[in-house]
């Protein structure tokens, strides 16, 4: 898979509310789903006079003035640079084959629409409702995934499907149940469910700085296909 349609993936199991074309610019309105729905991308060849009209478009939609810049947008990166942008969130993008290893007892279950006290696991990592909201707006397959330790509900992670392949979002882990091995357990349960639906491929993003995700993802046979980053005026 081309790192286009990877970001395709993204797209289609993380979903804007709505899209629109500015220019050479495709806005989104994430309706407080986060910065993955919320920068602009841009669309065509942008000059440095483009930039305001992007940003005129987020703030009529309440929004920051915020860019998403894959690798292919040096020239944009460095006219938001010298406008003053700076760069926050340099994420990662993770591929490989499904992988499937048998989940341990009472750890990890799929689960559609996610229980109340699975919203409230994911509160508690700061994913509100408006990030619940972009869930519910994907149309493909998905589903979400419990995890248990303790005999208590710890953690849980988002999964959908965009043609063959799946891409996990949302994971989430109590801080106080990390390190246990729950986390891997979810993504077994999620790429079990994921095969079922004829998945021959598994995907997620990450942050740059979770090194702790970035060392449990490459452990299961995905690889670093991509990268990009965020700039927004302080």
């Amino acid at each position: 898979m081309n790192i286009s349609d990877l970001f395709d993936v993204v797209d289609a199991t993380w979903p804007a509310a709505l899209e629109t074309r500015v220019g050479p610019w495709l806005i989104r309105d994430g309706q407080g789903g986060g910065k993955r729905v919320s920068a602009a991308r841009p669309v065509g060849a942008v000059e440095q006079s483009d930039v305001a009209d992007a940003v005129s478009a987020m703030r009529a939609l309440e929004q920051s003035a915020l860019f998403s810049l894959r690798e292919e947008d040096g020239g944009l990166d460095s006219i938001l640079d010298g406008l003053g942008y700076q760069v926050i969130d340099p994420s990662i993008l993770f591929f490989g084959p499904i992988f499937e290893e048998e989940v341990p007892p009472v750890t990890a279950f799929d689960i559609w629409p996610p229980l109340q006290i699975m919203k409230d696991v994911w509160a508690e990592g700061g994913i509100g409702a408006g990030r619940i909201a972009v869930m519910e707006r994907v149309t493909g397959p998905k589903t979400s995934i419990l995890g248990r330790i303790s005999d208590r509900a710890a953690g849980c992670a988002f999964v959908a499907m965009h043609g063959t392949t799946a891409m996990v979002h949302a994971v989430e882990v109590l801080p106080d149940y990390r390190r246990h091995g729950l986390a891997r357990s979810m993504m077994h349960a999620a790429a079990h469910w994921a095969k079922a639906q004829g998945a021959t491929h598994f995907s997620l993003v990450t942050t740059g700085s979770n090194v702790a995700a970035q060392s449990l993802y490459s452990s299961l046979g995905m690889s670093v296909v991509g990268r990009y980053h965020y700039r927004i005026k302080p």
